[in-house]
């Protein structure tokens, strides 16, 4: 669900290209080139929607999403209509 919203949304692209390569368990993204500048306002865009521990790695930066703990479906959704939201207010 949300690599799919990541490969739809034109503000943001997968970090691994490779369907067959992706994680499971931490899904990364970025900003698409031509919205790097909006990096910071989606972060927090996300944190003011109650989404924690989404930033990406210090060296790497953009976006983290980790699914462990039988993170429920729900979170995953709250996640992807924040993409949608920002998506429909940024383009």
């Amino acid at each position: 669900m949300l690599y799919d919203e990541i490969d739809r949304n034109s503000l943001f692209r997968a970090t691994v290209v490779d369907e067959k390569d992706r994680s499971l368990m931490n899904i990364c993204f970025v900003m698409n080139q031509g919205y790097d500048g909006l990096e910071k306002a989606f972060f927090d865009y996300a944190t003011a929607r109650g989404m924690v521990g989404i930033k990406g790695h210090r060296s790497v930066g953009g976006f983290r999403a980790s699914t462990y703990n039988a993170l429920p479906v729900e979170s995953v959704e709250a996640l992807v209509k924040t993409m949608q939201d920002f998506e429909a207010e940024n383009k």
